[in-house]
């Protein structure tokens, strides 16, 4: 019989609906408390959800004092990711945070080590890793089907409104939400062009504001990237395009060529066909044609979601380790810093 495990969530904001969505699809899994600094906002989320028996809470060491809390999942904003992370782990609670893992490499170091020193594991969320699509590409990828790969791209051109940044608080200040289209909206092809292509050695970029008003951050970026394989790359990331069109990756190589749109397998080409191409473009053909947030950022799915908390509970269950740890989730933060000292100091940076 599966054990089962017990769920804290720590903000009740948007993304945190879609975790405990998620979580309604995953084995054992149960909502144990909803901890918010609003008592009725965190019973707004359990009405609207119908998480009967989940307590509600202002204060998270409370929450987790509860008996059968094993994980704490983090959907606060971005820039308030360490502090709760640090209480969850210190109480010997696995910790689980939704993206960007924090807004500065220093402070997903702290996080890492918070857990580390506690002997918890740390998950990041980056569901675009679980879907169908981007794991055929990643197994192409690892088998040597694109060849000598020499470029790989990435486009997030989505829209958000003036009235995004007007009535989130925190959206769009750099203490909180790190960064604009890069750091909030592109880190899932940020992540995904890392997981698909290795490291990266240099970057070169801009980044503007050009269509928002009363923001710190960036609504449009380009960057351009030599991956330590020898391959070039190009990053493109907005919330300035209206009226916002789904993000896609592309891998080429000499071998061959490969992209994703959205979750859409759109093309697969290969120098060296083999009879399971022919399957993997029929299986793909009837394209879903998902936004995934392009204008509308409550407009994805949870499945990828459900995916990866599957998978971390499987690790808790197995003693094993999750597939996108909290080292994983820094990489995505990493590159992103140096894309932002790039553009400030007009030079290429070395990773």
């Amino acid at each position: 019989m599966t054990r089962e495990l017990g769920f804290v969530i720590v903000g009740c904001g948007m993304i945190a609906r879609f975790h405990a969505r998620a979580l309604a699809e995953v084995p054992g899994a149960r909502v144990k408390g909803l901890v918010s600094r609003s008592t009725e906002a965190a019973r707004k989320m359990a009405d609207e959800l119908a998480l009967t028996g989940a307590g509600l809470f202002t204060d998270l060491a409370q929450a987790i004092a509860q008996p059968g809390v094993d994980v704490v999942i983090i959907t606060t904003p971005s820039g308030a990711h360490l502090e709760p992370a640090k209480v969850a782990a210190r109480a010997g609670k696995h910790v689980v945070v939704e993206k960007p893992l924090e807004v500065t490499t220093a402070r997903c170091d702290e996080l890492i080590e918070a857990c580390n020193s506690s002997g918890v594991l740390l998950g990041a969320i980056f569901p675009s890793r679980f879907g169908d699509a981007n794991r055929e590409l990643k197994a192409a990828v690892e088998a040597g089907r694109f060849g000598r790969l020499t470029l790989a791209e990435t486009t997030c051109k989505w829209w958000r409104s003036q009235a995004y940044y007007d009535e989130g608080g925190w959206k769009g200040t750099k203490a909180l939400d790190g960064g604009g289209a890069l750091m909030n909206q592109a880190i899932h092809n940020v992540d995904l062009l890392l997981w698909l292509m290795g490291p990266v050695d240099s970057v070169g970029a801009h980044v503007a504001t050009l269509a928002h008003e009363r923001i710190e951050v960036e609504d449009t970026a380009v960057a351009c990237l030599r991956f330590k394989n020898g391959a070039l790359g190009v990053i493109q990331a907005t919330t300035s395009v209206h009226p916002g069109f789904p993000k896609t990756i592309a891998v080429h190589g000499d071998g061959g060529t490969a992209l994703v749109e959205q979750d859409d397998l759109v093309h697969w080409t290969f120098r060296d066909e083999t009879p399971r191409d022919n399957e993997i473009r029929e299986r793909f053909r009837q394209k879903t044609g998902a936004s995934g947030g392009a204008s509308n950022p409550a407009a994805i799915s949870h499945e990828g979601h459900a995916r990866q908390l599957r998978d971390f509970a499987q690790a808790i269950r197995s003693g094993g380790k999750p597939v996108v740890d909290g080292r994983e989730g820094r990489r995505a933060v990493e590159l992103i810093e140096a894309i932002y000292k790039s553009a400030s100091t007009g030079s290429f940076v070395r990773l």
